[in-house]
C-alpha cells in the first residue's frame, strides 16, 4: 500500500533526513547549490533542490536548518525585488503559499550572479505539476473520452477495457464501461460519455466510495483482482506526471546528502519550535502596528500578535 502522499501537500519546516529522501516516484530534477533563503535565513548559503512533488531548500552551514514547500501548497509564484545579505537589492523569488488555513511566504535568492535557473526551474517544474492533475486526483464530469475511446494521459497504457459496468451513485444506476490503466480506473456511462469519473491509484485509501456492479461474479471478481495487482505495481513506483527534464541532469540525491551531525543538547520532549513564525505572510499589513513599552527589552516596540512572545521570535532569528 502506498504510504500516505504529505510531499506535495504540505509545508514542513526542519524535517528529518528520513523526509528528505525522495519517496518511491519522485525524482530530483534540478539542484541548485547557491540560493539563500532570504526571508527566514537571510545572509545564509543553501541548497535548493526541486522535485516533480516539492522544493527542498537546505542550509549549507546547519543541514537541520531546511524547508520543504509542496507543490499543491503553492497560491503564487512572482519575482521581486528582495533586499539579501549576500546580494543586496536583487531580482528574487516570492512564493506565496497555503497549508492548513494558514499562509507562508517564502523568498530565494540565486546567489549565482546572471542565472535566471532559479526562476525558470521553479516555475516550469511547478506549471508541470498544476497541467498534471488528472494524475494524482479524482475528477468527475471531465473531457475524458472522444468516440466512445479513453483519452489517454502521457505514460499511460490500457490494460482492460470491461462493458456493462453499473455505477450505484444514484437509485436506478447508470449502465457504463471501465477502462482500467497503469495510472487510474476511468468509468463512463454509455448513454452520456460526459458522465465520468477518472480515478488515479493514489486516490484508492478507502477515504471515498464509489459503487460498481459487474455482472457475473466471476467478472467482477476477475475485475477486482486486476485492479489490485495493478494498484500494488503502481504503489511500489508511482506516476505523478510532472514531465519535465533539465538539459543538464543534476546529480542523485544521495551524492548531495550531507549526514546530520548531532547537536550535543538534549531536547525538551514538549519543546515548541517556532521556526514557521518568520514565513508568515501578512498580506494585509499596510502599516506598522500600534508601539507599546517592553518591559524585556526597556524600549517601545509594535504590539505582537496574540499568540506570540519576544523569546519565540529571537529564537527564529536565532
Amino acid at each position: 500500500v502506498l504510504d500516505v502522499l504529505w510531499e506535495d501537500r504540505d509545508v514542513r519546516f526542519d524535517i528529518s533526513p528520513q523526509q528528505m529522501k525522495m519517496r518511491p516516484g519522485e525524482v530530483l530534477i534540478d539542484c541548485l547549490e547557491s540560493v539563500e533563503d532570504t526571508k527566514g535565513n537571510n545572509g545564509d548559503r543553501g541548497r535548493l533542490l526541486v522535485t516533480n512533488l516539492r522544493i527542498i531548500w537546505r542550509s549549507l552551514s546547519l543541514p537541520r536548518v531546511n524547508l520543504s514547500v509542496g507543490y499543491n501548497c503553492i497560491i503564487n509564484i512572482t519575482t521581486r525585488t528582495a533586499n539579501s545579505k549576500l546580494r543586496g537589492q536583487t531580482e528574487a523569488l516570492y512564493i506565496l503559499t497555503k497549508c492548513n488555513n494558514t499562509r507562508f511566504e517564502f523568498i530565494f535568492t540565486n546567489v549565482v550572479p546572471g542565472s535566471p535557473r532559479l526562476f525558470t526551474s521553479v516555475i516550469a517544474v511547478h506549471r508541470a505539476y498544476e497541467t498534471s492533475k488528472m494524475y494524482r486526483d479524482l475528477k468527475l464530469r471531465s473531457a475524458l473520452i472522444q468516440n466512445k475511446q479513453l483519452r489517454l494521459l502521457p505514460q499511460e497504457q490500457i490494460y482492460d477495457k470491461i462493458n456493462g459496468v453499473w455505477n450505484l451513485s444514484s437509485d436506478q444506476g447508470n449502465l457504463g464501461t471501465f477502462f482500467i490503466t497503469n495510472v487510474r480506473i476511468v468509468w463512463h456511462a454509455n448513454m452520456n460519455d460526459s458522465f465520468n469519473v477518472s480515478i488515479p491509484y493514489l486516490q484508492i485509501s478507502g477515504g471515498y466510495v464509489l459503487g460498481f456492479k459487474i455482472d457475473p461474479a466471476e467478472k467482477l471478481q476477475e475485475a477486482v483482482k486486476e485492479i489490485n495487482s495493478l494498484h500494488r505495481v503502481y504503489s511500489a513506483n508511482p506516476i505523478f506526471g510532472v514531465d519535465y527534464e533539465m538539459e543538464e541532469k543534476p546529480q542523485p540525491l544521495e551524492d548531495l546528502t550531507v549526514e546530520q551531525v548531532q547537536d550535543d543538547v538534549e531536547i525538551e520532549a514538549d519543546e515548541y519550535t517556532d521556526a514557521f513564525v518568520a514565513y508568515f505572510a501578512d498580506e494585509n499589513k499596510q502599516h506598522d502596528g500600534e508601539p507599546v513599552f517592553s518591559e524585556e527589552l526597556g524600549l517601545a516596540i509594535e504590539k505582537l500578535k496574540d499568540g506570540f512572545t519576544l523569546q519565540g521570535l529571537w529564537e527564529v532569528m536565532t
